[in-house]
């Protein structure tokens, strides 16, 4: 009996472990031979994403070939870069079907695989660095990107010529190209060039002329966690995330205590960093930039008087940590990335926090005091009439003189013959040791103003 129980708690956490795999796009089973991944997208955080899922799941499950399918105009170069290095390191043998194309930081990391198969009429190159609008970058971004086309070439015993040539109009291949124009092969010329191994029809066209017909296929497939996290990493929605962000703070600022308003930007804040710091995007250093800023912002406002330096390094720090980790960079290095990257990265945070701002103004009391709102905090008076009582009124406080014991921004706390009272300052201000004047007694709160 007591064996069936064990038999049936077994069965029942593998159907678990199994639903749980399939929700983060484990699909292959132990002991496959080959594995198979698809890069039919910009080079970017969500193919680096899939690729480490990829050959983890492949080496965990001894594959024996890696076959990439890809179809893909370019992307991000430090992503390709993060590809590439992966497949270099990969202690599985690796190969790429090219299926229509291979450019720009595409061919880079079809070169850095073990063989190259290409469908007929698929071609391979154009890999010069340019920005969103199709220009050609400055001399040290194709610098970097011949360096990196050349090491990979030579990695895999490749003419690093014609990879360099990839980037630089200037190398001569009189057979492949004009000189000044940027080379790009058909798969007939790559083949010929001893760049590709062969013509393949399919995936399975690459195992079967790798030796490995008969071999069980894993075939990677996406989720709706990636689904989600492409979603997340969308700048429209990282837009609205920082909006959220800079309103949730604001609100909670306003009312304090009412603490709904601080879990909205606290979730907001999880939903726009984690998919980015997942996708490789955000680093530590960056989130804890934009945490420093929020923590100087909250000192400013609550314990330092005034509006000085650390209000001044707060917005700084904020905008910084939210606009490097939309932006690939290694400590400040931008290399790897493009101008227009940081940039549109930085318009788009500006323009998210003016525009919390904005609306937090125009219709932060219209919100504060809307039906939604009040559902969601307490209204309810608790009147004297009906036997609530929190104090008592002192006639005889009106008139006297009490010490400042904590700054009055403008509520705060004053001291009167050795008793402490709470108190609300007239001015709006009033430092920490100043005398004071109570003029009358509201809501069981002092109304104080500064001894003139």
């Amino acid at each position: 009996m007591n064996t069936k129980i064990h038999i049936r708690i077994l069965l029942r956490l593998s159907c678990c472990l199994m639903f749980f795999c399939s929700c983060f796009g484990w699909h292959g089973a132990m002991g496959q031979d080959v594995y198979s991944f698809k890069l039919t997208e910009d080079i970017g955080p969500a193919t680096w994403r899939t690729t480490q899922l990829a050959f983890d799941e492949a080496k965990a499950n001894g594959a024996k070939l890696i076959v990439i399918e890809m179809n893909t105009y370019g992307g991000m170069v430090n992503f390709a870069d993060s590809i590439r290095t992966k497949i270099l390191n990969s202690p599985v043998k690796t190969a790429i079907f090219i299926n229509h194309n291979a450019a720009s930081a595409g061919a880079l990391i079809a070169l850095a695989c073990d063989d190259i198969y290409m469908s007929r009429g698929s071609s391979i190159g154009a890999a010069s660095v340019v920005n969103g609008e199709g220009e050609v970058l400055p001399e040290k971004y194709q610098s970097y990107m011949r360096g990196l086309m050349r090491a990979t070439a030579e990695a895999k015993n490749r003419d690093p010529k014609i990879a360099e040539a990839f980037v630089d109009p200037d190398v001569d291949l009189p057979k492949w190209k004009e000189k000044g124009k940027v080379l790009t092969l058909t798969s007939k010329e790559a083949i010929e060039a001893g760049l590709a191994k062969a013509y393949a029809k399919d995936v399975y066209d690459v195992i079967q002329q790798s030796g490995l017909a008969d071999s069980d296929v894993a075939f990677y497939k996406s989720t709706w966690v990636d689904a989600l996290i492409n979603f997340l990493v969308n700048p429209a929605v990282s837009s609205i995330l920082i909006l959220l962000i800079i309103g949730g703070i604001y609100f909670e600022m306003q009312t304090p205590g009412i603490g709904f308003a601080l879990v909205v930007a606290i979730i907001a804040a999880l939903l726009f960093f984690a998919p980015l710091y997942m996708q490789g995007l955000a680093d530590n250093w960056e989130i804890v930039l934009f945490v420093l800023g929020v923590v100087l912002l909250l000192l400013e406002i609550f314990v330092i008087p005034g509006f000085g330096i650390a209000g001044i390094l707060g917005i700084v720090f904020v905008i910084c940590g939210l606009t490097f980790s939309m932006v690939p960079n290694d400590w400040f290095d931008f290399v790897p990335s493009t101008p227009n990257n940081l940039f549109n990265s930085l318009i788009i945070v500006l323009i998210s926090m003016v525009g919390s701002i904005v609306l937090c103004v125009v219709f932060g009391k219209g919100i504060l005091h809307s039906k939604a709102f009040q559902r969601l905090v307490l209204t309810d008076e608790q009147q004297s009439s009906m036997g609530y009582v929190s104090a008592l009124r002192n006639a005889e406080l009106i008139g006297r003189e009490g010490e400042v014991k904590t700054t009055l921004r403008p509520s705060g706390k004053i001291e009167i013959d050795g008793k402490w009272y709470d108190a609300v300052a007239r001015e709006g201000f009033v430092e920490r040791g100043e005398t004071v004047v109570v003029e009358k007694q509201e809501n069981y709160n002092l109304v104080v103003r500064k001894k003139q």
